[in-house]
């Protein structure tokens, strides 16, 4: 067979893409040779399987102790013993240890904060303790209650006056005070939460600080402390009614007078440093401002809670009251410069008879309901154990809800825009001048289940009014009904309502107040 030159190329070219200098395998060899070698492999793996398959079969150890069974299989007989791991031991004992622990904690976490659990601070002051002492006297149950009056003298006390123990404030001598309009007790006062702790209270989740003529409504308290976790750092209380006090001071304060709650562990941490801060603030003027700068240096902000009244004002503190916030009452404070809640009686006997209602109905003191008469085209307010308002005319809720200017400003060349929230005037036509009852008594309806609380029109003259419409000099009582509400401040913020209702007594006007109903508002 006759080679041709192209045939003699190839087969240079196969020798030489060959490792071993032989021939390359031509396509058609590796197509026969590879399933040859597949068939081989198959069987491979099927003898070794089937070889396993028979060993497995014939094993003598029981079922138990396959490598296949799972834990729970093993038996107390079993002839695998189980390396012992001692971390694994140990870990479920630290476990339970440690969910022992977490339940301790939320048991204690989520019992309620009880009056057991608040020590009372009280700034007070030797020269007007005689007075003033009459103030606590109204709020404190010692059987209930902890707290200390911290004095900066001795005075004469007497054997169950119903009072906290009293106690001299340490010297403060060695403090500097630079500030020239202010008093260096300021120095004192601001320690007594410190010297409060020092005095080993148990069990204190909160404590309060307030004046010697700072009157509390405990009840209110303990529901606003509630709602706060002790454990963790908080500074809760209220601004000054005055715009220029807190500007002046600080809108992010604590006015002492209207008293502030600080949380155990927060108490403990400025212990550890206040007297240092002190050094550092000899010019602030009142112990307030001292508290907040030691409180601003731990990074602690305040926690407003309106319910506590600085009532930086002069005069007359209806129209504040009578407008309450959606809040609860917490506390009354410059007892002294104001007039008396009720009229025609000494202070401590006007706060004696605020105590009444405070008893029946701590949660619902001093709350305002909104409603009409709309045949005589009235509105009515209501401020629960405190007054009723009838008014000529109809007003809205928003006009409503704002407190009527009845007092002066803090700063008596201020005028009525230097207040720390809307105000409006008390009346803007002399027909609009509204007619007051005034609580005279109240008490619990045991059938009913109802408080029942009787207001007395205020007998004062009124200017001469040419409007066509019902005098409300008709009426002179106004008997409330209210069914008491312990878990009022548990829900959602929301005025209650008030509905008029037929009177059988002539010259008596009967007034429903509760819970608002579903689609009730205090519509015009």
């Amino acid at each position: 067979m006759k080679v041709t030159q192209k045939d003699s190329e190839k087969t240079i070219w196969d020798q030489m893409r060959s490792p071993t200098g032989t021939p390359m395998v031509g396509p058609g060899t590796q197509s026969r040779a590879f399933p040859k070698l597949l068939v081989w492999l198959i069987l491979f793996v099927s003898v070794s399987y089937v070889v396993y398959m028979l060993k497995l079969v014939s094993t003598s150890h029981p079922c138990d102790n396959e490598p296949f069974s799972s834990a729970h299989g093993l038996s107390s007989s079993s002839t695998f013993q189980a390396i012992p791991n001692t971390t694994a031991m140990d870990e479920p004992s630290i476990q339970n240890r440690g969910a022992k622990s977490r339940r301790r904690e939320s048991q204690e976490t989520y019992e309620q904060t009880e009056l057991r659990h608040i020590v009372f601070g009280i700034a007070a002051s030797a020269k007007l303790w005689e007075d003033r002492r009459n103030y606590i006297k109204l709020w404190y149950r010692p059987k209930e209650m902890r707290g200390i009056v911290w004095l900066d003298d001795k005075v004469k006390t007497h054997e169950n006056e119903g009072l906290p123990p009293v106690k001299i404030s340490s010297d403060t001598s060695k403090f500097s005070y630079s500030n020239k309009q202010g008093h260096r007790s300021a120095i004192r006062i601001s320690r007594i939460v410190s010297e409060t702790l020092r005095s080993g209270a148990k069990d204190v989740r909160w404590f309060v600080m307030g004046d010697d003529d700072t009157v509390f409504v405990t009840d209110n308290l303990i529901r606003v402390l509630r709602k706060y976790d002790h454990n963790q750092f908080y500074y809760i209380g209220s601004l000054s009614e005055s715009h220029l006090q807190n500007i002046f001071f600080s809108y992010s304060m604590a006015y002492g007078g209207g008293g502030f709650a600080i949380s155990y562990p927060l108490a403990k941490a400025l212990h550890t440093m206040q007297d240092r801060c002190i050094q550092r603030y000899p010019g602030l003027y009142g112990s307030d401002d001292r508290m907040q700068a030691c409180m601003a240096e731990l990074g602690v902000p305040l926690t407003k809670e309106l319910g506590f009244h600085q009532y930086d004002v002069y005069g007359s503190l209806f129209g504040l009251l009578a407008a309450h916030p959606v809040t609860p009452l917490v506390s009354l404070h410059h007892l002294d410069v104001v007039e008396p809640i009720f009229p025609n009686v000494t202070q401590v006997q006007a706060l004696q008879r605020l105590t009444i209602p405070m008893k029946l109905d701590s949660a619902g003191l001093m709350q305002q309901s909104i409603c009409y008469d709309k045949s005589r085209s009235w509105t009515i307010s209501v401020s629960w154990g405190f007054a009723v308002q009838i008014f000529r005319g109809v007003f809205s809720p928003r006009e409503m809800e704002m407190p009527s200017r009845t007092f002066l400003n803090w700063y008596k060349r201020a005028d009525y825009t230097a207040y720390a929230f809307n105000t409006r005037p008390v009346s803007r036509n002399p027909c609009q001048k509204p007619f007051v009852f005034y609580l005279s008594k109240a008490k619990l309806d045991s059938n009913t289940g109802q408080t029942v609380s009787e207001y007395v029109r205020h007998r004062v003259p009124h200017p001469e009014c040419k409007w066509k419409m019902a005098d409300p000099a008709s009426f002179d009582k106004v008997e409330v009904y209210k069914k008491p509400d312990a878990h009022l401040w548990d829900r959602a913020p929301r005025r209650n309502c008030c509905r008029l209702m037929n009177s059988k007594k002539k010259g008596t006007m009967v007034i429903d107040v509760g819970v608002c109903r579903e689609s009730e508002v205090s519509e015009i």
